[in-house]
């Protein structure tokens, strides 16, 4: 396979996802309307929605050495994504990610993370020719921020750019992450948390968005609670309001954003239609149960799509 021209180093899971009208009390039980198991994770969601949109990419990850882990990487290679940098743990089982929403577009998630399925330093460094020869790498903080900062730095060094997708709570981890990163992205929450009070406006999150460029990045994406996202960069701002779409699911509308986000910037996009592709992004994938993106480009009358775990 060709060298990926992005990298995402980030979590790989077993999602099984189910909707109910509402979740039961303690001691009682409702029925489930719709059940559905996937490749899933929020670095494998974001490495599905690069492939969608047409970006070689390729997954830095841990699975274990279960009959799961087969699955998930046979999808992940029938979605057009290197997995040769994904590592089996030897005696280690999956992470799995369970995500019951209800009537409301309201979801709970239960989770088993294993240590096994963490990216450490050493898979960054077994994986440091594939990062070293991409133009874009992706970190979340589902993982260690050491290891995020091992792949930034990494990254950084051999002239490649790094989106940065989270914002960790301790200060150091903070400050040395936003110095590698080009382009951030925080949800509503981790906003507040880089802020350290709360963000309720588009102009305190242009403020924000402006004293982060300071410290780093060349490109802010900021949610503001119940609002939108802000965008902003050395020479312009955007902010774009929540639309009307039909919610079901918010789980992985920010992965969604931030792989649209990297292909348009990929392609060489200036940043306010690059925004605008994220934000259309996140919307396309509100509309159905789980985090699987919904981006799909156009596809040859004879090219499969494998949507679902066997």
């Amino acid at each position: 396979m060709a060298d990926a021209d992005v990298v995402v180093v980030g979590q790989v899971a077993r999602d099984l996802v189910v909707v109910v009208d509402e979740v039961p009390e303690g001691g009682g039980s409702v029925p489930v309307r719709t059940r559905s198991e996937m490749l899933g994770g929020k670095g494998a969601n974001q490495a599905v929605g690069l492939a969608q949109l047409g970006v070689r990419v390729a997954l830095a990850g841990a699975v274990g050495e279960d009959a799961v882990a087969a699955d998930l990487l046979a999808q992940a290679k029938a979605d057009g994504i290197d997995t040769s940098h994904v590592v089996r743990r030897a005696g280690a089982t999956s992470a799995l990610i369970i995500d019951i929403v209800d009537g409301s577009a309201r979801w709970r998630y239960l989770e088993d993370i294993p240590d096994e399925t963490l990216v450490t330093e050493a898979d960054i460094d077994a994986a440091r020719g594939a990062l070293s020869r991409a133009r874009y790498v992706l970190v979340q903080l589902q993982q260690p921020a050491a290891t995020a900062l091992h792949a930034a730095t990494v990254t950084r060094a051999a002239g490649g750019r790094v989106v940065l997708d989270g914002v960790p709570q301790d200060r150091d981890a903070c400050a040395g992450l936003l110095g590698t990163a080009d382009i951030l992205r925080a949800d509503a929450q981790e906003t507040d948390l880089l802020a350290g009070s709360h963000i309720g406006t588009p102009e305190a999150a242009v403020r924000l968005g402006r004293d982060v460029l300071g410290r780093g990045p060349s490109l802010v994406a900021l949610a503001v609670a119940d609002q939108g996202n802000m965008f902003v960069w050395p020479d312009g701002e955007l902010f774009l309001p929540l639309g009307d779409a039909d919610v079901v699911d918010t789980t992985g509308a920010g992965d969604a954003l931030v792989a649209a986000l990297t292909a348009s910037l990929l392609r060489g996009e200036p940043p306010r239609n690059a925004a605008r592709h994220a934000v259309e992004a996140a919307a396309a994938t509100v509309g159905h149960p789980g985090g699987r993106p919904a981006l799909s480009r156009r596809r040859s009358p004879g090219e499969k799509r494998a949507d679902r775990l066997r």
